[in-house]
């Protein structure tokens, strides 16, 4: 837990005393090495706003990688991990475009930021004045947002889409139930019925038991599986149910949907092995992946996909030889290749790369991948080069 802000703290941090503190505290170290020391130095310049300054410091040093412009920031450590990275918020708010939208869980208002570079008119509302207090401050020069306290279950605009982020916790533990998130996914259907929605959630929800009615997109973000955004049918579009986003920092934005073909052959392992990105796994999309690319898969119930080319921009792993999988063999192999640097991917199978890696006890010099599956009924490893360089 971070430290808890109040409305004072706020106050005294968006006051030009407390910019000019922060100023002031942004040259320290604050590492865990100098962090004791460097809270006491503070502490005898600043007095009781000390914890505040340095909390405030430390996170925006995080937001970061997380958040662009976020060097002006006020935020805590609970809204900076709840809060969306940028690049999700604009490519969310691009499909928004032109809309006005009412954000009822808007925190700190990273959100809000991105919706209104992209539509006419943004509420934001919350129940943590406090936080609403820190979206004040960071939206300051933003016009087009009105921000108001109100609680997300209580309809309070006419805005065209209704976007909610509910918090994934519950009693102190991430949840992927749909009714245990604050507020409850079934109580903002409630609240909104009839209105077009979107909700923000975990991707680790079981999206086939949810029964979602209209669009289930999984977004990611440098290879990282960020969230799902549930999309009501008036804001889907006709045919898709499921949509994978793949934003990349340095390459262009694509998308899969089960709408594109999905029609694969089965055949005997090509000359690579690929491993989808997370977002394609998680929103079921596979095959369509696959068809895409001119892939199949390894085994039908395995994500693995194989082939003789490499997608642009993935990385590869080229098949060397195929074992069942013994480790007494296998270390054998991998001694014969010479092998030092390992890296190991499962999948389908219960197993501890690390652990293993321990066993094997590689120590030759060239780098190796292994991938290990389930093909039908048997354990199989393939020894493969590292991945190729993805071209771009």
């Amino acid at each position: 837990m971070g430290y808890t802000f109040t409305r004072d703290d706020i106050a005294y941090l968006a006051s030009p005393p407390g910019a000019a503190a922060l100023a002031e505290v942004g040259d320290f170290a604050l590492t865990p090495a100098t962090l004791l020391k460097d809270l006491e130095r503070i502490r005898r310049t600043h007095g009781d706003h000390a914890p505040a300054l340095v909390e405030t410091t430390r996170l925006r040093r995080r937001a970061a990688a997380k958040l662009d412009n976020a060097d002006n920031w006020l935020l805590s450590d609970d809204a900076l991990q709840q809060a969306t990275p940028t690049p999700v918020a604009r490519h969310r708010a691009q499909r928004l475009a032109g809309r006005t939208v009412h954000d009822v869980t808007c925190s700190v208002g990273a959100e809000l930021a991105a919706l209104a570079r992209e539509c006419p008119a943004v509420v934001g509302s919350d129940l943590d004045i406090v936080r609403l207090d820190m979206a004040t401050h960071n939206l300051a020069d933003t016009p087009n947002v009105l921000l108001a306290k109100a609680d997300a279950l209580t309809p309070c605009s006419t805005a065209d889409v209704v976007i909610a982020d509910p918090a994934r916790r519950a009693d102190g533990r991430r949840t992927h139930d749909p009714a245990k998130l604050q507020p409850p996914l079934p109580d903002l259907l409630t609240a909104y019925t009839g209105r077009d929605l979107a909700v923000k959630c975990a991707p680790g929800l079981d999206f086939d038991k949810l029964a979602w009615p209209g669009e289930v997109e999984v977004v990611s973000l440098d290879g990282g599986v960020r969230e799902a955004c549930l999309w009501s049918p008036g804001l889907a579009e006709p045919g898709v149910t499921r949509r994978a986003t793949v934003l990349s920092s340095n390459a262009a934005p694509w998308t899969l949907t089960n709408a594109d073909p999905d029609n694969i052959p089965e055949r005997e392992p090509g000359e690579w092995i690929i491993d989808p990105d997370g977002a394609v796994v998680r929103a079921g999309l596979v095959r369509h992946y696959a068809a895409k690319h001119a892939l199949w898969q390894l085994d039908p119930r395995i994500a693995y996909l194989t082939g003789n080319t490499v997608p642009t921009g993935v990385r590869g792993f080229r098949i060397l030889t195929r074992m069942d999988l013994r480790e007494k063999p296998l270390r054998t192999e991998l001694r014969r290749r010479n092998c030092g640097p390992l890296e190991i991917l499962t999948r389908g199978v219960d197993i501890d790369p690390d652990t293993l890696r321990t066993r094997l006890k590689p120590q030759g010099q060239i780098p190796h991948t292994l991938v290990i599956t389930r093909i039908e009924t048997t354990a199989t490893v393939f020894v493969c080069t590292t991945p190729e360089i993805p071209r771009r």
